[in-house]
């Protein structure tokens, strides 16, 4: 993309207050009627800046990407409102911008609501990307059932003729979503059923979230071609409910579900579903630190001839001897996949083969993974919640919570793929 199409003021690190204190950094913006990128991630924003800033933007039709990830550092809870509700407002008037990167920003309960305003109506939205926001159970189910709105305005308009896009990208990790959030989580995936990529990382979801999210949402989206939901715990009752839904994305290339303790047997059971499925897109199998034994290696190995497109099986930290002859098995099928490819990332060790296997545990027999998944949901199970009722119990708990602040950590990832979101959607 040429430089007249991208505005930015990336890690500048400014302290921008007023009106006064943005003029002179935005006039290259406000002269340029063909930007489609606008970059303002690393600044803090006040709410006079804010307003100013959203006075040039709602005159830019050509826009297509917004970056406002880490706008409001050092701000008070009371500033973050009106700033980020004249923001989205003035996006709401653009109809091509179809990428949204709010990352590394503080929208909790009493920061959420132009947030959730902008994700019901913007009708053109098909990348949004929240990562480190701190939404916590509560936020979370609105932000979810704004989704669930945007996709029944989509469906409204197509019906009047208009051509409008799917939503196509969902990125919200590191935000506490937890069990109490996924009802309304499911509920939006089902709506938004031609949805292509979900990551949903560390959100502390346990296994009667992640099972209703897998079972009443993401059973939905049969055109996954990226899930990531590593760092939440599935045990083998997660498991078993991937296990079960797995099948049903045969356009997917890469899942991700490595730290989820998906347990011996669920290795097994996970195994067993690839071998039997239509996954011949999958290159990229997440496995890593998931108490795996020889059984599930064997399975996956087992399974290689249904998986004809695998190239990368990380399986670090799980219960097996690094000698076994299914990961003997599994190493040399890879490479000679990599030879096949005339040298397409051979010498990008991260994309062909499998990763380091340094952190191997000793393998455990079946009954300690039963006891330790019965330990895992025995919480829940003796208090008899389920997904539902324990979302309106924490909504309750976090408006209680809500004054804490949020670490704003940023995440590379996410920036790296914005900018590659950037550069694969605007010609």
């Amino acid at each position: 993309m040429s430089d007249t199409k991208v505005f930015s003021l990336e890690g500048k690190v400014l302290k921008l207050d007023s009106a006064e204190d943005i003029e002179p950094h935005i006039k290259d913006l406000k002269a340029n009627d063909d930007v489609e990128e606008v970059r303002f991630l690393g600044n803090t924003l006040g709410i006079g800046a804010s307003e100013a800033l959203a006075k040039v933007l709602e005159t830019k039709n050509k826009l297509q990407v917004a970056n406002f990830a880490d706008v409001f550092t050092g701000r008070l809870l009371s500033e973050i409102p009106p700033a980020l509700a004249a923001l989205l407002t003035s996006l709401l008037t653009l109809p091509d911008l179809h990428t949204v990167n709010l990352s590394d920003n503080a929208f909790g309960l009493n920061t959420q609501a132009p947030l959730v305003d902008f994700l019901s109506q913007h009708v053109p939205l098909r990348h949004l990307i929240l990562n480190n926001n701190g939404l916590g159970p509560a936020a979370g189910v609105l932000v979810a059932e704004a989704l669930t709105k945007l996709a029944e305005k989509k469906e409204a308009a197509r019906r009047e003729g208009k051509v409008v896009p799917n939503l196509e990208t969902v990125i919200c990790g590191r935000n506490r979503l937890e069990n109490g959030s996924m009802a309304a989580w499911a509920t939006a995936y089902a709506a938004h059923n031609k949805i292509k990529e979900i990551k949903m990382v560390q959100n502390g979801i346990r296994q009667e979230g992640i099972t209703h999210l897998l079972t009443n949402g993401l059973s939905h989206a049969t055109e996954l071609n990226i899930l990531d939901l590593q760092d939440n715990t599935f045990t083998a009752t997660g498991a078993k409910a991937l296990s079960n839904v797995v099948g049903k994305w045969t356009e997917l290339k890469e899942l991700g579900v490595g730290d989820c303790l998906l347990s011996a047997r669920g290795g097994v059971a996970l195994a067993n579903a690839l071998q039997k499925g239509k996954h011949t897109k999958l290159e990229v199998l997440r496995l890593q630190f998931n108490e795996i034994t020889s059984k599930g290696i064997k399975g996956l190995a087992d399974a290689h001839t249904a998986l004809p497109a695998l190239r990368r099986i990380e399986l670090n930290g799980n219960r097996f001897e690094e000698e076994d002859p299914s990961i003997e098995k599994l190493r040399e099928v890879l490479e000679a996949r990599k030879e096949a490819a005339d040298g397409v990332g051979e010498d990008d060790e991260e994309y062909w083969g499998i990763d380091e296997l340094d952190e191997l545990e000793e393998e455990s027999d079946d009954e300690e993974d039963e006891d330790e998944d019965a330990k895992a949901g025995s919480d829940e199970e003796e208090e008899g919640v389920n997904v539902e009722e324990k979302a309106a119990r924490q909504i309750i708990a976090d408006q209680e919570a809500e004054d804490e602040n949020v670490p704003q950590e940023k995440d590379q990832k996410v920036d790296d793929l914005a900018d590659a979101l950037a550069k694969t959607e605007i010609k």
